[in-house]
């Protein structure tokens, strides 16, 4: 399997295993906040729930980055 097939599979599965277990984690959270965006605002989440979408967002984009930059 090439390098790049192979990093694109983990890191989908772990990006999916910290999904997971981030929904099993906000379960018993109770302290529920918005975000306050350009245009309007969202709904009040879970803090948890807003943290740990930023870090899985940021270790998407950061896989995608590394990969792109191994291009050159």
């Amino acid at each position: 399997m090439p390098l790049r097939l192979k990093n694109l599979v983990f890191n989908v599965t772990f990006n999916s295993c910290l999904f997971l277990i981030l929904i099993i984690g906000i379960q018993n959270s109770s302290k529920k906040s918005s975000i306050n965006l350009l245009i309007d605002e969202t709904v009040n989440l879970p803090i948890s729930f807003i943290i740990g979408s930023s870090f899985i967002s940021g270790s998407i984009i950061g896989s995608i980055l590394s990969s792109n930059s191994g291009n050159k």
